[in-house]
């Protein structure tokens, strides 16, 4: 029998593109709370996917459906990276946060996470603070990016910016001969949650900082405490002015056709996740010179705050462990130069490898005996 199915629908997209080979994808509605979601399970490989929670008012349904697919996905290398015993998974709630979003339907998406058992861990995103993971939390126990005042970790921001940084360290190793961005000058696209904490990094550490971002409050919050920064209007005139490193951190696709041949920097590390808009990206960077850090090797580190808070959260333990974002992007590094490939390519490799080689025993999943 032909399969009569359009080539853009749901089971095509899963079973049949690129973006297949997810374990598991959970379309949730709500109807009372008006709660539409998705939850896509990339990988249990390394134990239970983990990920957060975008709130997004998408454009379609398809677009929302393919930001969880593409987030999941990204999220077992990332995990994979971070050394964590975890695999990938995303979730997206389609709807403007500052309107849709109420307790009743963040109950309403808690008892989703709650009905896989243990086999996606949920935290923040774009969207979704820590206040909401607390609601979340009060209908499941796989909810991490609580307040403290709830037994969780707080901000993850706070550890993402630091992992960024110390990402962007090991590539001014690389390209400059010495770990720092002193007398660098570094632009920042989106200086929200995770970059106004990456604009303070690269101050105490003595760069010259440009930035820019959608919203106007963001920036004069910025510039009112720290009056030396630079700032232009949007984006496409960051990019184009004169920038040792570009940092994006607002949302993916950032690098692409148009904006990889105006950059002027030579090094692009930043916060935003699936960055690299299409493949082949990563190659039109190599082949311009410019030494791209993987967006999801360098924005570990809150994903590693998330994570320690199963165990108990200890902020000192967990920025010891965001610290090697160091040394692991300078082993992308290392593996990109030895192999001749572009650096997204060699974290892939060596991400697929340790998902590769370890057995997916999941006894995390098997109900206690007796």
């Amino acid at each position: 029998m032909t399969d009569v199915r359009p080539p853009d629908s749901v089971v095509s997209k899963l079973f049949r593109s690129e973006q297949g080979g997810h374990e598991q994808v959970v379309l949730c509605q709500d109807r009372e709370s008006g709660l539409k979601a998705v939850i896509a399970i990339h990988s249990t490989a390394l134990g239970p996917a983990l990920g957060g929670t975008r709130f997004f008012p998408y454009a379609s349904d398809e677009d929302a459906l393919e930001d969880a697919l593409n987030l999941s996905r990204g999220m077992s290398y990332k995990n994979a990276l971070a050394g964590l015993d975890h695999g990938g998974g995303k979730a997206v709630i389609i709807g403007d946060p500052d309107t849709d979003k109420t307790p009743e339907l963040l109950r309403a998406y808690g008892r989703f996470v709650a009905s896989l058992g243990g086999r996606y861990v949920t935290a923040c995103d774009v969207g979704t603070y820590v206040a909401d993971m607390d609601v979340i939390a009060g209908e499941n126990p796989w909810t991490t990016g609580r307040s403290p005042e709830h037994g969780g970790a707080g901000d993850s921001s706070v550890l993402t910016a630091f992992g960024v940084f110390q990402g962007m360290r090991a590539a001014a190793q690389v390209r400059w001969g010495a770990p720092t961005l002193r007398g660098r000058r570094v632009g920042i696209a989106g200086v929200g949650k995770v970059g106004h904490h990456l604009v303070e990094h690269l101050l105490d550490d003595g760069a010259e900082v440009v930035i820019t971002d959608v919203r106007e409050e963001a920036v004069a919050r910025i510039r009112a405490r720290h009056p030396q920064v630079g700032a232009v209007a949007d984006t496409a005139t960051l990019i184009r002015g004169d920038l040792d490193v570009y940092a994006p951190c607002a949302l993916g696709g950032a690098l692409n056709d148009a904006t990889v041949p105006a950059l002027t920097a030579s090094v692009v590390c930043g916060a935003a996740n699936n960055q690299l808009a299409h493949p082949g990206v990563e190659k039109d960077l190599a082949d311009r010179g410019i030494l791209y850090a993987p967006d999801y090797v360098v924005n570990a580190g809150g994903v590693i705050q998330v994570a320690d808070e199963l165990h108990g959260f200890d902020f000192d333990r967990a920025k010891a462990k965001a610290s090697k974002i160091f040394d692991t992007t300078l082993a992308i590094f290392e593996r990109a130069a030895d192999d001749g490939i572009p650096p997204a390519a060699a974290a892939d490799r060596l991400a697929e490898q340790r998902i590769a080689e370890r057995t997916p025993a999941q006894e995390w999943l098997r109900p206690t005996a007796g």
